[in-house]
C-alpha cells in the first residue's frame, strides 16, 4: 500500500468535509489509525477495511488503491456537483438570557453548502411558511443578525421559542407574517417589542425529498 493511497484518503476525507474520528467510526476503527493510514505508518489494510473505507468516502476500493482513475461523474446540464459541506449548529429551543449558540440550545449539526455565510439552524416545525415552499421538519439555515429588511424571512425569538416568520415594520409595529391564509399574523406592539428578539434571516432551507 503505497503513500499515494494515504494522499488519496486525505484528499478525500476533506473533500467528504470528514474527521478522523468520523471515518474511523465508519469503518470500525480509531482516529489514530485512520490518521496512521494517511501517514503510510500502516503499510496494510484487510480488504474488509478496504472496501468499508470506499464506502464511507463515496469512492471505490479500486480508486482508493491506485488501481483505476476516480470514478467519473455523470454529467447532464441540469447535473450540477454537490458542493463541499461544512457542519452548522442545529438549535432548539432557546433562553432568552443565553447565547444563541450556548451548548444547552444544541440540536446537533447539520451539513450545509459552504459559502452560504449562516451561523447556524433551526428545524422547522408546522406549516406556517407552506407559500415560502418550507415544509415541516425542513432545516432552515440562518445568518445571525439583530435585523432584517422589510418583507425578510428571519427566525424571531418569542418566549424562548424561535419562530420563522416574514417580518414587516409599520406605525412601531412589528408583524410577523405567516405564509399560509390559514394562520394571522402575529402583531407586536409597545412593551411587547421588548420582549422579541430578531435572531437572523433566513439564507436557505433544507427540505427531503417526499
Amino acid at each position: 500500500m503505497s503513500n499515494n493511497f494515504g494522499s488519496k484518503l486525505y484528499d478525500l476525507r476533506k473533500k467528504n468535509n470528514m474527521t478522523l474520528e468520523e471515518v474511523g467510526s465508519k469503518v470500525g476503527v480509531g482516529k489514530s489509525t485512520v490518521r496512521k493510514w494517511e501517514t503510510g505508518e500502516i503499510a496494510n489494510m484487510r480488504r474488509d477495511k478496504i472496501a468499508k473505507l470506499a464506502e464511507a468516502l463515496h469512492t471505490t476500493p479500486a480508486y482508493l488503491m491506485g488501481w483505476e482513475e476516480e470514478p467519473s461523474v455523470p454529467t447532464a446540464e441540469n447535473i450540477i456537483p454537490i458542493p463541499k459541506m461544512v457542519k452548522i449548529p442545529l438549535v432548539g429551543k432557546i433562553a432568552c438570557g443565553e447565547p444563541i449558540l450556548a451548548e444547552e440550545n444544541l440540536d446537533g449539526f447539520v451539513n450545509a453548502p459552504e459559502g452560504l455565510n449562516a451561523d447556524f439552524a433551526l428545524t422547522c416545525k408546522g406549516d406556517s411558511m407552506i407559500g415560502a415552499r418550507i415544509l415541516d421538519g425542513d432545516i432552515v439555515l440562518i445568518r445571525q443578525q439583530p435585523d432584517v429588511d422589510d418583507g425578510e424571512i428571519a427566525a424571531v425569538l418569542i418566549e424562548n421559542e424561535a419562530t420563522l416568520k416574514r417580518v414587516h415594520k409599520k406605525n412601531g409595529c412589528l408583524i410577523l407574517n405567516p405564509a399560509n391564509p390559514n394562520y394571522e399574523p402575529i402583531v407586536i406592539t409597545g412593551e411587547e417589542l421588548a420582549e422579541v428578539r430578531i435572531l437572523g434571516k433566513a439564507v436557505y432551507f433544507i427540505s427531503a425529498v417526499k
